[in-house]
């Protein structure tokens, strides 16, 4: 439904998760139809439960007034307790972030793909783009 390709780009991942979304009937609608926004989403973990924020999900118009929802309200992540706390500690200790990379549907649920990871420097980014560079030329250079 949604996929963040710069995580890939500005962050090294460690750890993968996937993670259920507590949706209302209108968000789940909205992104049935693809219209979410996760460039901005991130992952807060308060109180030992994972928060999703920042994920814009745009207001179902077929809803009618009382039945919209906020588009960029926080919203609630379904993961085991060990997981929150792996996360929680990771995060803490070793200064990662938590980052979305994708939003999808499996049998009619809402599912995250989130990741643990290090944010890359100017320099890393410089290296990720050389080294794509020179693989596409390779693979140029082995089809002629």
């Amino acid at each position: 439904m949604a996929t963040n390709r710069r995580v890939r780009f500005d962050y090294n991942l460690i750890d993968e998760y996937e993670a259920g979304l507590m949706l209302q009937g209108s968000e789940i609608k909205s992104i049935r139809d693809g219209k979410v926004d996760i460039s901005n989403a991130y992952v807060r973990i308060t109180d030992g439960e994972a928060w999703l924020m920042n994920m814009y999900v745009a207001p179902y118009d077929a809803a009618g007034l009382w039945g919209q929802h906020e588009p960029l309200r926080q919203r609630k992540l379904l993961l085991h307790r060990k997981e929150i706390e792996s996360l929680r500690g990771q995060a803490e200790q070793q200064g990662l972030t938590i980052v979305v990379q994708r939003i999808y549907i499996v049998r009619g649920v809402a599912k995250a793909s989130i990741a643990l990871a290090r944010g890359k420097t100017h320099g890393d980014r410089r290296d990720t783009i050389r080294r794509r560079d020179q693989e596409r030329d390779i693979a140029r250079a082995m089809r002629r």
